[in-house]
């Protein structure tokens, strides 16, 4: 079984809506990097249960992901920050070494990034 690492980041976004055993096989398998025969002889059920637990829990979040997209708009919506920081940060440069300083340009775009700043946190 291969692993997708895009299922490790869907475990940590939707993690809770899986039951409390499929949660901790799968965490063990994507985030602890054990192997189905570790993760068997930790809940001592045999290695296809582990496997199919993994692969229940995958369809869980896949399925969710699909129909709710929250994972992918959070990842668009973190892009779109750094962008919108290294725009403001291009505004305070030309601000700063152009002619006629703007203290009001200066201001804003300090309080722009204290907003960025603030949602990344």
């Amino acid at each position: 079984m291969a692993k997708n690492l895009e299922l490790s980041y869907l475990l940590d976004f939707y993690g809770d809506v899986l039951t409390e055993k499929q949660r901790d096989v799968m965490e063990q398998y994507y985030n602890n990097d054990l192997s189905l025969a570790e993760i068997a002889e930790n809940f001592g059920i045999t290695r296809q249960g582990v496997r199919d637990s993994i692969k229940r829990g995958e369809g869980i979040l896949l399925d969710l992901e699909a129909k709710v997209g929250f994972a992918q708009r959070y990842r668009d919506i973190q892009a779109k920050m750094v962008e919108m920081e290294r725009l403001i940060k291009d505004i305070i440069y030309r601000n700063d070494t152009g002619y006629g300083r703007s203290d009001e340009i200066a201001r804003d775009a300090s309080q722009l990034l204290n907003v960025i700043e603030s949602l990344s946190e």
